[in-house]
């Protein structure tokens, strides 16, 4: 990230934890064959960027520009995606970015039930493995996972609290293409990243700080 640098002594993950395994993760997804999605796809799109990202973008599904490349936000949303993250002073290599959905669904269409549950667990452990302390959730499904009783429109931009991970939910890059009108909110919504993501480093910080020093003895 170009314009933020902060110390996270203290609560950095496990370095090259993710470096080993997501890779793993990303033959198994290639080798999917647990809904028709296999059937109709070109490549399978896993997810693309750093392994050790503190924020990471959850979108829907592939597109079909993301399709032919097998990485994620390759079209016309991804070069907005790409905007977005600059105008806020956010390197692309610096996030990790993925979807709900690891394959197309014919004619771009909305994913089903069946194929976002079965893509769930490649998700579940890509959050897991990255451990990102900021989610940017690009559209109603992927917000829709951490807080399925709410709507998108009555929440984007408001920061919300999931185990311990800051979410962000924000409208899909796709939306603003269709709708410019949607744009300026989208910026609004990107330039609140670097500040979220230093208010949760600062408050990890300080309980650091304010634990107990307990110490212990050996000899009792």
């Amino acid at each position: 990230m170009r314009h933020l640098h902060i110390s996270t002594d203290g609560i950095t993950k496990l370095p090259n934890l993710p470096t080993k395994r997501i890779p793993e993760l990303e033959i198994n997804i290639a080798q999917c064959t647990k809904c028709d999605l296999a059937e109709t796809r070109n490549l399978t799109v896993p997810g693309d960027g750093n392994y050790n990202a503190d924020i990471m973008l959850i979108g829907e599904a592939p597109g079909s520009s993301e399709d032919k490349t097998g990485r994620p936000f390759a079209g016309r949303a991804g070069s907005l995606l790409d905007e977005l993250l600059m105008t806020s002073g956010i390197e692309r290599s610096d996030v990790y970015i993925t979807n709900m959905v690891k394959c197309r669904p014919p004619s771009n269409r909305d994913p089903q039930l069946v194929e976002i549950s079965a893509c769930q667990p490649y998700l579940d452990l890509q959050i897991s493995l990255v451990n990102p302390s900021v989610i940017v959730t690009l559209g109603r499904f992927s917000f829709a996972k951490f807080f399925p009783q709410i709507t998108l429109r009555k929440s984007r931009g408001i920061v919300k609290d999931w185990r311990g991970i800051k979410i962000l939910p924000v409208y899909h890059p796709a939306a603003a293409l269709y709708n410019p009108n949607l744009k300026p909110k989208l910026i609004e919504d990107f330039q609140k990243i670097t500040t979220i993501f230093a208010k949760k480093v600062n408050t990890d910080l300080s309980n650091i700080q304010t634990r107990p020093n307990i110490q212990l003895n050996l000899f009792e």
